[in-house]
């Protein structure tokens, strides 16, 4: 089988992905390309190793491996979904809306409404935000506490501020949309089954309260998953 052939083969592949693209869904769109992509990728490598070019045939064998799921390349194939540098969770409450870096476990956020509106977390000094959380909603006071955790952990040891952030369990408000599933998690709308389990299980290493986190964010975190993977069943 030469070089015409295999770009046959790819061509006819391409179409026929292209065909079914507007009948699935984006994510069992996405498995699939990267399945085909990926058979398509190892069987060139293959030929090009045969016909003694060796140089193209790693590269091209690594990546599609890759979209198979197998090597060290399975986590930048097609986007990244799973494992990638840069990720960030976004969790957003009525008074807040915050930001979790994956790499760091640094949380950054601000002030959506109320009297400190577009006013930066790391602008206000402690008792500021002591003060502010009293004022608001339990949800929005539990991500102020979870923000206060990582950025002063001995913040709670002052009396007002173990009153302001509440003894109760904070629930969120609505149900959760799958948009608002994705930026918890990190992940697009293409991620699979397996996506979503490794970005929750790498976000609750860092949210679980076992490991010093958050109760409330690990809930969060908990449903986002359950949202997205319920579209797989």
């Amino acid at each position: 089988m030469g070089p015409i052939v295999l770009g046959v083969i790819a061509l006819l592949f391409i179409l026929w992905a292209l065909n079914g693209f507007a009948k699935a869904n984006p994510a069992a769109m996405a498995k699939v390309v990267r399945l085909g992509g990926g058979i398509v990728a190892v069987v060139g490598a293959v030929l090009l190793a045969v016909r003694g070019q060796i140089g193209l045939a790693i590269p091209i064998g690594a990546a599609g491996l890759g979209m198979l799921g197998w090597g060290p390349l399975r986590d930048v194939a097609f986007g990244g979904v799973s494992g990638a540098k840069g990720r960030v969770s976004r969790v957003k409450a009525p008074f807040v809306e915050m930001e979790l870096d994956h790499d760091s476990g640094r949380m950054a956020g601000k002030v959506i409404a109320g009297r400190h509106q577009g006013v930066a977390l790391d602008a206000l000094d402690v008792p500021a935000l002591v003060a502010f959380m009293s004022e608001i909603d339990t949800e929005s006071a539990a991500l102020i506490a979870a923000y206060l955790d990582r950025r002063n952990p001995r913040w709670r040891e002052n009396g007002d501020a173990g009153a302001a952030a509440g003894q109760g369990h904070p629930t969120a408000t609505g149900k959760m949309t799958e948009q608002e599933a994705e930026q918890i998690l990190g992940v697009t709308q293409a991620a699979s089954p397996d996506d979503i389990r490794r970005a929750h299980r790498q976000l609750m290493k860092k949210l679980h309260p076992d490991q010093g986190g958050s109760t409330y964010l690990a809930a969060r975190v908990n449903e986002a998953k359950e949202v997205l993977l319920r579209r797989h069943r």
